[in-house]
């Protein structure tokens, strides 16, 4: 399949609140995900994007971001993957990801990547660099631990051993990087085996952090998505008859053990010494560049 291109006007802009992860710019440079992930929340119409699993990119997208940073009158940290992941099948050839990430180093920004795909291995050599002078964090999607279960929830992403074998070579080259265990499916992914599963998975890999929600969204839209993919994948369960009985047309649906799996979740986190509330992450990653920043302004 080929790529289509969108026209756009800016792509680097200042995000409304920056206490998601410290995050002071957003960058999209693709819209639409082949990933084909069936609880995607970014299919939902809210955000009107047709033909949500055609990759698209922004026209110009990098002669646009070198025109956004330049203009910026404050540094910060700049993250991508929020709607669509930065590393689809189709940044292997276009490099437009990795080039964007040149301009943010270049421009002296931070980086935080949001990721399912191991390609990110790639673009080490640049988050290295981007981390000598500004914070780098690496945000590695782990929905679970079982190769099996995510080739049918997520068959176009890395298998999740990959991915954690991933979060290892980035953390053996000191790049701060962890896990987004979100969503957790309800009646799939909530149990007390598979949570800590994940968390023992985490500690192997060197996880620095792992940020949580026990459950999902579902709006329009992708509800429907999700529910046709679950009788597909999962025949004779009668998942969606357990949902709608759970949930009816609720917006967030937290898993019914929500409460238990949390002291499960944040105990065995405590025990690994695995960060997981999201200040602490946020102070972690950007400890050591608040200090150098303190210090040169004290001279």
């Amino acid at each position: 399949m080929d790529i289509s291109y969108v026209p756009a006007k800016t792509i680097v802009t200042k995000t409304k609140d920056s206490r998601w992860f410290g995050i002071d710019y957003n960058m999209n440079i693709y819209r639409g995900c082949c990933h084909g992930c069936i609880y995607c929340d970014s299919r939902s119409e809210c955000y009107q994007i047709r033909d949500f699993d055609r990759v698209q990119a922004k026209k110009d997208a990098l002669l646009i971001i070198r025109n956004d940073l330049r203009r910026k009158v404050k540094t910060g940290v700049v993250g991508t993957g929020a709607m669509s992941d930065p590393y689809n099948p189709f940044e292997k050839e276009l490099e437009l990801t990795r080039h964007a990430m040149e301009l943010v180093d270049a421009f002296g920004f931070g980086m935080a990547v949001a990721t399912k795909s191991d390609l990110m291995l790639r673009d080490m050599d640049i988050l290295e660099s981007i981390k000598e002078h500004s914070p780098v964090l690496c945000k590695v999607t782990v929905t679970t631990a079982d190769d099996a279960l995510a080739k049918k929830i997520e068959p176009g992403v890395s298998l999740p051993s990959r991915r954690l074998d991933m979060i290892a070579r980035l953390g053996g080259r000191g790049i701060f990087a962890g896990i987004l265990l979100m969503p957790v499916l309800p009646f799939l992914e909530d149990d007390k085996e598979h949570i800590l599963a994940v968390v023992r998975s985490a500690h192997e890999a060197g996880a620095r952090f792992i940020y949580g929600a026990l459950g999902m969204t579902l709006r329009g839209n992708q509800r429907e998505w999700y529910f046709d993919r679950l009788e597909e994948l999962f025949p004779g369960e009668g998942l969606r008859e357990r949902y709608l009985k759970t949930y009816g047309g609720r917006y967030e649906c937290a898993s019914p053990r929500a409460g238990e799996l949390w002291k499960v979740f944040t105990e065995a986190c405590g025990k690994y010494g695995i960060l997981y509330e999201m200040k602490d992450i946020v102070h972690a990653y950007k400890r050591s560049y608040e200090t150098t920043q303190l210090s040169l302004f004290d001279l």
